[in-house]
């Protein structure tokens, strides 16, 4: 995605460097590359860790019969997402600071990036729907017929990022008409509207989901709670301090969610070109960074997963053949 690199509300002492900066149209003379900056570094070493971090979520998952659960196959899916983010950071890096950018380097990074994180906000979705069947259809929950609806929902999901990344090569970009550029150059302003408006929606239904996932496992506590007083006294259940560690961590989750999203949405539905492009870089930086974010907090706090990265690292003091939970904590 790329940002207006126009010099209006543009300071230079930031040390930042345009995302994506403009072609020199105006100059007869090939230009030259600028000097490498804090930025562009942060830039490069914040791709490779992306990418490197969802690199060995993707591969562990892949690699492993047993985790074929669906939540496993939308981990995966989100992991590939956030990887193919890193790729797009690394790419501009090389594009802005080895090769000269062209109009071609443009939309492939820009489309690249959309497709991404895309990609990304439908798999979180489809983690959080996930979660909620396997609440509330807890004995169906891992079966074959699940495994498919779960593949046929990321083969769409993958679809339609794909045709939505596509726009800019497709001729939704203001290469050529400056005038009708967003707040990310070259995406047009009507392309990002668009973009940022789907991305708002995907973030109430995927709230909407985890409301319903609050008001299942409220419901289940009660179960227990009421069930507690038919028990014997050394029988286990469910404890407060278990169901208030639940609750945080979803709070946590929720938090990150909101907070890596909605900025960037609402500034893409608010924002024009003549705004000044940190606030972009503002909005942009925590939505790039959840790719970030992602493989900790939803794949690496996966026992599961876990016990198959410890067995990796550590083969004689972990079975790899332990037993696979469902549904899992995420």
């Amino acid at each position: 995605m790329i940002l207006n690199a126009s010099d209006l509300g543009w300071d230079e002492s930031s040390g930042l460097e345009p995302l994506f900066p403009l072609d020199q149209l105006e100059s007869s003379s090939p230009p030259e590359l600028p000097a490498l900056s804090v930025w562009g570094v942060a830039l490069c070493v914040s791709g490779t860790l992306i990418a490197a971090e969802n690199a060995i979520v993707v591969t562990t998952i892949l690699a492993t019969p047993s985790l074929r659960a669906p939540v496993f196959l939308l981990l995966a899916s989100l992991g590939l997402a956030d990887l193919l983010a890193g790729v797009a950071l690394i790419l501009h890096f090389l594009f802005q600071f080895c090769v000269r950018p062209s109009d071609w380097s443009e939309l492939l990074t820009s489309g690249l990036l959309v497709t991404s994180l895309t990609a990304s906000l439908c798999s979180l979705m489809g983690v959080a729907l996930d979660r909620y069947l396997s609440l509330s259809q807890a004995l169906t929950y891992g079966s074959s017929q699940s495994r498919h609806r779960a593949a046929i929902l990321l083969l769409l999901v993958w679809v339609g990022a794909c045709v939505i990344g596509a726009g800019p090569a497709m001729g939704w970009h203001c290469l050529q008409e400056q005038s009708s550029c967003s707040v990310a150059r070259p995406l047009t302003r009507t392309y990002l509207s668009l973009l940022c408006g789907g991305f708002l929606v995907v973030v109430i239904v995927t709230l909407q989901l985890y409301a319903g996932i609050c008001r299942v496992a409220r419901r289940h506590a009660h179960a227990i709670a009421t069930q507690r007083h038919f028990l014997p006294s050394n029988q286990p259940y469910a404890s407060k301090n278990t169901s208030g560690k639940g609750f945080s961590r979803l709070i946590l989750i929720l938090s990150v969610f909101v907070g890596c999203w909605m900025p960037f949405s609402l500034w893409g539905l608010l924002g024009d070109a003549s705004s000044p492009p940190l606030y972009t870089y503002a909005t942009l930086v925590p939505a790039a960074g959840s790719s970030l974010l992602n493989p900790i907090l939803y794949s690496l706090r996966n026992k599961d997963i876990r016990k198959v990265l410890l067995h990796a690292c550590c083969p004689h003091r972990f079975s790899q053949n332990a037993h696979i939970h469902y549904p899992v904590d995420v």
